[in-house]
């Protein structure tokens, strides 16, 4: 598991410098960033992070610093993390990549600013008070792509209109993953699509849920939203790809990566949320005050390419809908 060489906070460090005969105090602050996902796959996202630290006049290195912890789609981890940044006192903790990080951050520290990225309703599973006044010391943002399974139910017959047996991979160990789950099955119902449920939340069971999906010989997939299934997506991908399955994901990255489909957020926008807030909360502001955001635009990716491997002739009238066509 890869660790970036922990930096101790420095807190108070005098710089003496002249400007006009006078000397000023520089003070270096320390951010906690965790994620259950890896570092590999989010470098693009530490970069929209960094970017909305800077929007709000914080540069690491400069005038910060940053922790990171990546759990590496090993949930178990994430407490020891959040404990070892709430250790020490970072100033504010930035906790995303799934909601086993948030809940293990909001366990480890009452008192200091948390800032949390979720997949679904951080109200039902006790996360915040409320969207507008979170409460305590945590605010942040969703990206409300649990929420949106339904959809991508319905996107995935009008591309594959043949389909009958519809795979569905879920991670059950997270909050949301009960809530999915029923959504699934209702659009499932009103689509006339029969399910095979494959359960996995560690690499033993992703690779036996895979093999299960192939037995059952499912006409196509819904890898259903979740960060375990983020940090292992290039081996889902070869999966749908090896095996011919028309598949569904959630982020673009997916369908840049040669996946069929992908329905859902913009997940960079999150990431630079996430560093606006932190530069609002080292200038002072509190979590409290903070309104707990939602994603404002949604995207269809369709891969051509990937089609035409599957033999698949995605309708005009759908390629017009998208938001990005890879070819």
């Amino acid at each position: 598991m890869k660790r970036r060489e922990c930096i101790t906070l420095i807190v108070g460090a005098a710089a003496v410098w002249s400007s006009a005969g006078l000397a000023q105090q520089q003070i270096t602050l320390a951010v906690g960033f965790m994620s259950g996902r890896s570092e590999e796959d989010s470098r693009g996202l530490v970069a929209a992070f960094r970017q909305g630290l800077g929007e709000a006049g914080f540069v690491e290195g400069q005038n910060v610093i940053i922790e990171f912890r990546w759990a590496n789609g090993h949930y178990e981890v994430l407490p020891t993390f959040a404990a070892e940044l709430v250790n020490r006192r970072v100033a504010v903790l930035v906790s995303v990549g799934g909601d086993a990080s948030a809940l293990a951050a909001k366990r480890a520290t009452s008192t200091i600013p948390i800032i949390i990225g979720v997949g679904g309703d951080p109200v039902k599973v006790g996360l915040i008070d409320s969207f507008n006044r979170p409460g305590s010391n945590v605010t942040g943002y969703t990206l409300l792509t649990n929420e949106l399974e339904a959809k991508r139910i319905g996107i995935l017959r009008e591309i594959v209109p043949d389909i009958s047996l519809v795979g569905v991979l879920l991670n059950p160990g997270t909050a949301f993953a009960t809530k999915q789950l029923e959504e699934i099955e209702d659009a499932a119902r009103t689509a006339n699509l029969k399910l095979v449920v494959a359960n996995a939340s560690n690499d033993e069971e992703l690779n036996a849920a895979l093999d299960s999906l192939i037995q059952k010989r499912v006409d196509a997939m819904l890898v259903s939203a979740n960060t375990y299934f983020d940090v292992r997506r290039n081996q889902i991908i070869a999966f749908a790809t090896q095996n011919r399955i028309p598949a569904m994901y959630q982020f673009r990255e997916y369908a840049a990566l040669g996946g069929l489909i992908s329905y859902g957020p913009r997940i960079s926008d999150g990431y630079r949320l996430a560093g606006s807030y932190a530069g609002q909360i080292l200038k002072g502001a509190k979590p409290a005050d903070l309104p707990f955001l939602q994603p404002t635009r949604f995207e269809l990716v369709i891969n051509l390419k990937a089609a035409k491997a599957l033999g698949l002739k995605i309708p005009n009238s759908m390629q017009l809908l998208a938001d990005e066509v890879v070819e």
